[in-house]
């Protein structure tokens, strides 16, 4: 596999390496890092690079999210950890929610320079999306059932008679799949509609995120997560703050390894 390939074929030949769909999501909240960290130059960094090292023969794919280094060191710590995500050769799927119009779509678009993957909001429509679908080697997630308690509050709404927003926003990224670069994002902690969205889009990959400190349904997730195999289900807070202290990587690694081998019993 080179760069040029599609992000979906490197993701899946990355899952069959590994046997393993788990995506970590490095989420270095400044207030949670162990102590004997927290004086290093860039702390966040330190701490993915442990985590990275614990969990990289369980993961077929890391998930920073971009709200955890959004001030000068934390960028820094951002491009060191995708570097060495992808010298273990780990995909990363950057979470940024991002989109908008115009110029400032194609400046958050060049992210998409520095990772494999991203997620976007729908919210604004195709021509806001387009500058990071018209990336053909990255791919795109794209918001639609997220695992939050306040996700109903529009998502549900029906927009047309027997059809919810959800609904309508995966079929609508499926139309844009022109580049077999999409994917939806369907949490966990509603896996009916995310069976839903399955029956809608058969063959789009999903992030389905919720399973570990949210408590969503880890069968539903690879039942209706996967598009041919291919897909991925995220755990941050779950492997990442597994445990404490000096040996907290060696916890995180415990728990990637669980939560791999807890859906491989579905796959």
């Amino acid at each position: 596999m080179t760069a040029s390939d599609g992000f979906f074929d490197r993701l899946r030949a990355r899952i069959d390496s590994v046997d393993s769909v788990v995506s970590v999501g490095l989420d270095p909240d400044p207030k949670r890092l162990p102590e004997h960290l927290r004086e290093r130059d860039l702390p966040r960094w330190a701490f993915n690079r442990r985590i990275i090292d614990a969990t990289h023969e369980y993961a077929a794919c890391y998930k920073p999210n971009a709200a955890f280094y959004e001030d000068a060191d934390g960028w820094r710590a951002l491009r060191e950890t995708i570097a060495y995500a992808e010298g273990k050769g780990v995909p990363v799927l950057l979470d940024a929610k991002r989109a908008d119009i115009g110029n400032t779509a194609r400046q958050y678009a060049g992210l998409l320079d520095h990772a494999d993957a991203i997620t976007v909001n729908p919210y604004m429509g195709r021509d806001s999306l387009e500058p990071f679908l018209s990336r053909a080697d990255r791919g795109v997630f794209v918001l639609c059932r997220t695992s939050n308690p306040g996700g109903a509050d529009f998502q549900n709404l029906e927009v047309a008679p027997g059809k919810r927003l959800f609904e309508y926003v995966a079929q609508r990224a499926g139309e844009w799949n022109e580049r077999g670069n999409v994917g939806l994002v369907v949490g966990a902690t509603a896996p009916e509609e995310l069976e839903r969205v399955r029956e809608l889009v058969p063959d789009l990959p999903f992030l389905v995120p919720g399973v570990g400190a949210q408590g969503g349904d880890a069968e539903a997730a690879v039942e209706f997560g996967l598009a041919d195999g291919v897909g991925l289900v995220n755990s941050s807070r779950g492997i990442i703050f597994a445990g404490e202290g000096e040996s907290f990587d060696r916890a995180a690694g415990q728990a990637a390894k669980r939560l791999k081998e807890r859906l491989n019993r579905y796959r």
